[in-house]
């Protein structure tokens, strides 16, 4: 059945809208992200939750207080990590580790709980687990809690009745806070797609579909990996995918579909696809647009290395680009060496397959296809380059926080830039992918203005 069958077209944008707010958000309530939006959402539960089964393969909740979308997992990544954080400031590992412990501290049989009640069964929980602990005499570790506790507040599964945590951070002998609970919510907020206690590796938290499914559902799972990829990711490259979901990228249905879903156009080219989402509505990073220095400077480096490519002086060395497959071994593995040696169940535990005798066993081990070669750009001739705008732009041009600061502005740029999959941290330099050639003219599209002097600059004072 076709997405959005039941929706007639002059109701195709309403629905469409519904979809990005459900894909883009991680909770959706009466108040979050703004009012009004769980009711534009709601109206269209029953096909939302069909399409976005089929297509995607993802479990929607859908009550009349909430929206939850319950994704799968094909790799992990940081930039999942994004929903976690305050005033824009990513949570650390320990504001990560109270969440939760303070999340697993809710009993159903209570509706309201002070601060001072949570704190007083974190502390015995953080001070067993080593390299953690809790300590109320420390301010780190009490605005780690409060930080806890306000993401908590800020999607309704706590609501503050009485007091305030800042001033049981002040004096936590005398201030405190009471809060009541919603459980509905704080349920909605933690499902992990198995029993966290049961993993001996992160490879656990991952889908298995493709690698466990009999032969003929081995199509629709790689279809729905290939509608995942596309949904989550800036742009899709076939080389770095398995080819059984390079396979499913390259059908009209697939794509047909997911812009349907989603309203954004789809752009194909030889080397991969990607959604273009030209009105801003679908991502979290506009580019370009005014985000600040760091997108201004990924544009003007961008500008440069299209200058770099395209100049037959400059004899660069192209390399194969590696499949994702690389990077999530390495993650896979940084992750596990964290893992806690004791109080694992073992004996039930869910291991990702490794046998040797059969690549496709383990979701991290599945063979990319046919490798892309892709210019490389050597870290020196980066460098170079910050140093070439900051003396035609002027250092006052790239904000206080970065005009001291040229290499520190180029690293914030490279890993904007791969973040949105433009280019590629190798040893050594950078790997200039396919989609960055979207931008070889990108200075057309960053706001210029004039200075006193008449010296032209790029208008790089948004916030950050």
């Amino acid at each position: 059945m076709p997405v959005a069958a039941s929706v007639t077209t002059s109701d195709l944008g309403a629905y469409q809208q519904a979809a990005r707010l459900v894909l883009t958000h991680d909770l959706i309530t009466a108040a979050r992200p703004r009012p009004g939006t769980l009711d534009q959402v709601l109206r269209w539960a029953d096909q939302l939750t069909r399409d976005l089964r089929e297509v995607l393969g993802y479990t929607l909740i859908a009550t009349t207080r909430q929206v939850r979308l319950i994704r799968r997992l094909d790799v992990l990544d940081d930039t999942q990590t994004t929903i976690f954080a305050k005033n824009g400031r990513p949570f650390d590992r320990r504001r990560l580790a109270y969440l939760c412990l303070i999340l697993a501290s809710f009993q159903r049989s209570r509706v309201e709980v002070s601060l001072a009640d949570l704190v007083r069964a974190l502390t015995p929980q953080a001070n067993a687990i080593e390299g953690l602990a809790f300590d109320a005499t420390v301010t780190a570790h009490k605005a780690a809690v409060v930080d806890a506790v306000d993401w908590l507040v800020e999607r309704g599964a706590l609501r503050l009745s009485d007091g305030s945590a800042e001033s049981w951070a002040q004096d936590s002998e005398r201030g405190d806070a009471l809060y009541d609970i919603d459980h509905d919510i704080a349920s909605a907020l933690f499902r992990p797609a198995r029993p966290v206690q049961h993993l001996t590796s992160a490879a656990g938290l991952l889908d298995a579909t493709l690698v466990s499914a009999k032969a003929r559902a081995q199509r629709e799972a790689a279809a729905q990996q290939a509608a995942r990829a596309l949904i989550e990711y800036p742009v899709v490259y076939y080389s770095q995918v398995q080819p059984e979901v390079a396979e499913a990228l390259r059908t009209a249905a697939l794509t047909d579909n997911l812009a349907r879903l989603t309203g954004l156009a789809v752009e194909r080219r030889a080397e991969g696809v990607l959604l273009a989402d030209s009105g801003g509505r679908f991502t979290d990073k506009p580019f370009p647009g005014r985000g600040g220095a760091v997108n201004r400077a990924a544009g003007l480096l961008l500008a440069k290395i299209a200058d770099l490519i395209e100049d037959p002086a400059s004899s660069l060395a192209a390399l194969p680009l590696p499949p994702d497959t690389d990077d999530q071994r390495d993650l896979l593995a940084t992750i596990d060496s964290a893992l806690p040696a004791a109080g694992v169940v073992h004996e039930l535990a869910w291991v990702a397959p490794i046998d040797p005798q059969a690549e496709r066993s383990h979701p991290s081990a599945i063979p990319a296809s046919s490798a892309l070669d892709v210019p490389l750009v050597e870290a020196s001739r980066l460098g170079q380059m910050v140093d070439e705008l900051f003396a035609e732009l002027g250092a006052a041009s790239f904000t206080i926080t970065w005009q001291h600061d040229p290499r520190g502005l180029l690293e914030a740029a490279v890993d904007f830039l791969a973040d949105l999959r433009l280019l590629r941290r190798v040893p050594g330099g950078v790997l200039v992918l396919p989609a960055a050639a979207r931008y070889r003219n990108i200075k057309l599209a960053l706001p210029i203005t004039q200075t006193a002097d008449s010296q032209l600059t790029l208008d790089l004072f948004a916030p950050e």
